[in-house]
């Protein structure tokens, strides 16, 4: 196999997976040659170079639920995509295609299996995409975490792996002082982690922000990833405090998890899985409106393994701040949350995804 097309992005959920499979694809083999496929606009725009991979984009959009003029124009952008790719092909002529999720892995993994070249699905969530499920007919092979996908995939099809992360995550070195330094705070005092994921948690973030000068009153400290939504109010007002470190997006995820002592977040699969591998104390708040509620099955999952705690989305402005700092003063409850969800973890699910890959697509 000589050159491989990674479709998808929209989220870090599915941009990060991604960099994780296409880093282990280059590490089997240097020769190997990849080419990632984005929607214009999204932010795999640019986070794929900035990973050092090039990325083309195409105009594509979803389906704009409760909005009949946004999707008028849905039919346009589908066929102007479907030359985009075609062209993609011409050029680049891949030997295997992986969707990861997000707006263009439908027409690229659709297009490629219109040519009977071999397509990869890498399923984060416990409850499988629309598109994911069309194309789960024609793939190769289908990588899912959770079980009981086969309600969405042909059973054959469906490869166990867990969800790959950030091998800097998996593999992580930073020490909690070296963490701790990093942002620019106390080692001697503890440190909550607050992580909406990339495009921010509106609930969480309205909850955090008026106990601002509590984290000061409690000698405690917070490390906060705002998202990009409302992130100049935050940052405004969260850098008046020299126990708080706040900006829209950490990069250095690695560094963030050494320093916490607990971490709030919502429950969306790869932030699960993260939390599994660092083996973080959590508090998790779910999405309300993602798709079957899957967010609040992942997260009931882990409560139910005694590996983290659940405050309803909207309950979170009354309950989540008194949750996370009783969590975080009671060190047997966080030993034991550290204990239970590093059972859940998958630290090699990237070593299995990219294998099977290989295997079936031998030139």
């Amino acid at each position: 196999m000589n050159k491989v097309i990674i479709a998808g992005g929209g989220t870090g959920g599915h941009i990060f997976p991604a960099l994780a499979i296409a880093n282990e694809l280059v590490k089997r083999n240097s020769a190997i040659e990849i080419l990632f496929v984005g929607a214009n606009g999204k932010m795999e725009m640019e986070k794929i170079p900035q990973a050092g991979y090039k990325i083309i984009g195409i105009d594509i959009a979803g389906l704009q639920r409760g909005s009949v003029v946004k999707n008028l124009s849905l039919p346009f952008k589908l066929l102007k995509s479907h030359f985009q790719v075609k062209e993609i092909f011409k050029n680049f002529l891949p030997d295997a295609v992986i969707g990861v999720g997000g707006y263009s892995t439908f027409p690229v993994l659709r297009y490629a299996q219109k040519k009977r070249i071999p397509t990869f699905i890498h399923e984060s969530n416990s409850f499988a995409g629309k598109s994911n499920i069309l194309l789960g007919k024609n793939a190769t092979e289908i990588f899912v975490a959770w079980d009981g996908m086969e309600r969405f995939f042909p059973a054959g099809k469906i490869v166990k792996t867990g969800n790959p992360v950030r091998q800097n995550i998996v593999q992580n070195q930073v020490t909690h002082e070296e963490g701790i330094k990093f942002f620019g705070l106390d080692a001697k005092k503890k440190t909550i982690l607050v992580v909406g994921g990339s495009l921010g948690a509106h609930s969480i973030n309205q909850a955090i922000l008026p106990h601002l000068s509590d984290f000061a009153t409690l000698n405690i400290q917070l490390i906060w990833q705002t998202g990009k939504v409302q992130a100049g109010q935050f940052k405004k007002q969260g850098k008046t405090f020299g126990n708080i470190w706040v900006g829209e997006f950490i990069q250095n995820m690695d560094a963030a998890y050494a320093a916490a002592d607990v971490v709030l977040s919502r429950a969306g699969a790869m932030s699960i899985t993260e939390l599994c591998i660092a083996k973080k104390a959590a508090v998790l708040v779910p999405y309300p409106y993602a798709a079957e509620d899957h967010q609040t099955v992942n997260a009931s999952y882990l409560v139910d393994k005694h590996a983290a705690i659940l405050i309803k989305d909207d309950q979170a402005q009354t309950k989540l701040f008194r949750a996370a700092t009783d969590l975080l003063f009671d060190d047997k409850k966080i030993k034991t949350f550290e204990e239970n969800i590093a059972q859940l973890a998958t630290p090699n699910a990237v070593e299995h995804i990219v294998s099977e890959i290989l295997k079936h697509s031998k030139n």
